[in-house]
């Protein structure tokens, strides 16, 4: 697969979490999502998750599993977040674009990593991250908008610029 195929979503969502509707799962006929936590479930530092990404994945659990794949480190912030969301299994310190914990995320979806064709959605707000290894594993990518809390200050990630630009490029050949 040639490397700009690497970086462009199945599906691009115009907002954050919130927008992703069981439209879409039914839709794509996905039997689980693997969803980023940092700025896609929870805004930038914050350790609680907002009450309506909690009500977001008690309805999207009705319809499939989900499972907590972060770079995060912090175990203990993690396995909160996850606690909240369900509760639900979590992968801390993931290294994405690795594969190798998003294969277990797979694993704890009860599905073969290895036959997963576009079965499992993965949510995130990064190209470089979340696209990037779920496309490199075959699975349905949806590039959602970052979480923020109203007025409050947002990181500013020269990563993101660079991203941005990149989806702006591929989107236009």
């Amino acid at each position: 697969m040639p490397w700009a195929d690497l970086l462009q979503p199945d599906l691009t969502l115009t907002g954050n979490i919130l927008s992703l509707g069981p439209e879409v799962v039914e839709q794509h006929r996905l039997r689980g999502l693997i969803l980023d936590v940092d700025e896609t479930l929870v805004p930038w530092q914050s350790t609680q998750v907002p009450r309506e990404v909690i009500a977001w994945g008690k309805m999207m659990r009705q319809l499939v599993p989900l499972v907590l794949v972060s770079n995060n480190l912090n175990r203990h912030r993690i396995a909160q977040i996850a606690a909240e969301m369900g509760p639900v299994a979590f992968f801390h310190g993931a290294g994405k674009p690795s594969r190798q914990k998003v294969r277990a995320a797979v694993s704890a979806l009860s599905l073969d990593p290895d036959r997963i064709h576009k079965q499992v959605g993965i949510v995130g707000d990064r190209l470089l991250t979340d696209v990037l290894v779920g496309n490199r594993l075959d699975m349905f990518t949806i590039l959602v908008e970052p979480i923020t809390i109203a007025g409050a200050s947002q990181p500013t990630y020269s990563w993101r610029r660079v991203e941005f630009w990149l989806f702006r490029t591929l989107q236009g050949r």
